[in-house]
C-alpha cells in the first residue's frame, strides 16, 4: 500500500467518524433513545450537564482502549494507540454535530421516529466507511476484538453481548442518577436490531468507493 492510499484511507476513516457522530446527534434529537455504543456515556451525561457528551464519548473511549492493553497485554499492537487521538477527533465531532442541530426543534412523534430511523442510517453509514478504510477500528469494535482475541469467541457473538451489556449498564446508571430508566426508549433497541443489517448492506454496495477513489492504482501497477 502506498502513502498516497493510506492518506487516503485515514481520510475516509475521518470522514467516518463526523457520519457516525452525526447520526449519534440526529438520534439524541429524535430523543427516543440513542445507540447501545453512545448509551453510557449519554446518560452520564444527563446527570453531568457541564460536561459535553462529546467529552463523556472521549472518556468512554479511553477507558475502553485501557481495557483493551490489559485485555491483550503483550498481544496489543503500539498502533492501536492511535485509537486515541481519534477518540479525541470523534468527541468534538459529536460536540460540533450536536451544535450543527441545536436549532431543530421536534415535538409529534412521527417526526421523532423518522429522525430515529435517519440518525440509524446515517450512524451505519459511518461505520461502514471506518469499516471500508480499513486502517484501524474505532474504539468500541477494537475492544469487542479483545475480548474475542482473549477467549477465541466469535466477534459477532461477542459484540452482541458486548451491546447488551452496555444497554444493562446504561439501565443500571439511569437508576442510580435518575432513579428511572432515561437516555434509552424504544430507539435504542430499534438501533441495536437494525444497525447491523443496514452496516452489512452499505458494505456490499459501496466496496467500490475503495477501488474507484482510494486505491492507488499506480502504485499497484508498478508492484
Amino acid at each position: 500500500m502506498s502513502k498516497k492510499e493510506l492518506i487516503r484511507r485515514y481520510i475516509l476513516f475521518i470522514v467516518g467518524l463526523f457520519i457516525m457522530a452525526m447520526g449519534i446527534s440526529l438520534m439524541v434529537k429524535a430523543q427516543l433513545g440513542t445507540s447501545p455504543i453512545s448509551s453510557m456515556p449519554y446518560v452520564i451525561s444527563l446527570k453531568f450537564t457541564s460536561i459535553s457528551l462529546g467529552m463523556f464519548t472521549i472518556m468512554w473511549n479511553m477507558i475502553l482502549i485501557i481495557s483493551q492493553i490489559f485485555i491483550l497485554g503483550k498481544k496489543f499492537q503500539a498502533f492501536q494507540l492511535l485509537q486515541i487521538p481519534l477518540s479525541f477527533i470523534f468527541g468534538s465531532f459529536v460536540d460540533f454535530t450536536r451544535y450543527m442541530l441545536s436549532g431543530i426543534s421536534i415535538h409529534r412523534y412521527i417526526s421523532c421516529i423518522l429522525l430515529l430511523f435517519l440518525g440509524c442510517f446515517v450512524l451505519a453509514l459511518g461505520v461502514s466507511f471506518t469499516v471500508l478504510a480499513d486502517v484501524i477500528m474505532n474504539s468500541g469494535e477494537a475492544f469487542v476484538q479483545a475480548i474475542s482475541i482473549k477467549t477465541g469467541k466469535d466477534f459477532s457473538f461477542i459484540k452482541v453481548a458486548f451491546d447488551i451489556s452496555l444497554v444493562i449498564l446504561s439501565i443500571i446508571a439511569s437508576l442510580v442518577f435518575f432513579h428511572k430508566i432515561v437516555g434509552m426508549r424504544e430507539g435504542t433497541i430499534i438501533a441495536a436490531i437494525i444497525s447491523g443489517f443496514i452496516i452489512k448492506f452499505y458494505n456490499k454496495n459501496l466496496s467500490f468507493i475503495i477501488d474507484e477513489f482510494i486505491a492507488d492504482k499506480n502504485y499497484e501497477t508498478v508492484n
